[in-house]
């Protein structure tokens, strides 16, 4: 009898052996449509003036906020999230993406689920290896502009940053 437990043993290793190695798919696994764009990155907010001039720094105290940038469900390279996870103007919303030129925009789109207003961002720009962090290792900045529809004071913003890097600065 043990004979017998022994042999059906070898055989179900075996047989778990062979089918193990068996290759599911040939599918290589891969970033994102927008993966040099996408990111987490940590920002500060100023108000500026038509020409680009900074009417006031951090207007509203908020000091660094973290912002992401991520694809769509759909998953194409023409468009992307802009979400600032309830940190600044609590948005969330699709922009407009050209990949090759690390841009993006939007004109008056609702930011948020609850159309609480319309925003329009732009001047976005991801730019490679354009910021340097505190130990002066090179780093990925954003920058855009971005106007919201039920802004009391009707300000145009500059969130401007660098990707987070997980590192304490």
């Amino acid at each position: 009898m043990r004979k017998y437990i022994s042999l059906f043993l070898f055989a179900m290793i075996g047989a778990f052996g062979f089918t193990a190695c068996d290759v599911e798919t040939d599918i290589e696994p891969g970033g994102t449509n927008v993966e040099k764009m996408a990111g987490k990155w940590e920002v500060t907010v100023d108000a500026v003036d038509d020409a680009g001039n900074v009417l006031y720094e951090d207007p509203y105290g908020m000091g660094t906020v973290i912002m992401y940038t991520y694809n769509t469900a759909a998953n194409n390279n023409t468009e992307m999230w802009l979400d600032d996870d309830g940190e600044f103007w609590t948005f969330k919303m699709k922009v407009n993406v050209n990949y090759e030129g690390r841009t993006f925009e939007c004109s008056a789109k609702d930011y948020d689920a609850k159309g609480s207003g319309q925003a329009t961002v732009t001047g976005g720009k991801i730019l490679e290896n354009a910021a340097k962090n505190l130990h002066g290792m090179p780093n990925d900045s954003i920058v855009f502009n971005i106007v919201f529809s039920n802004d009391d004071y009707n300000l145009t913003y500059r969130v401007s940053g660098q990707r987070y890097t997980g590192f304490y600065e």
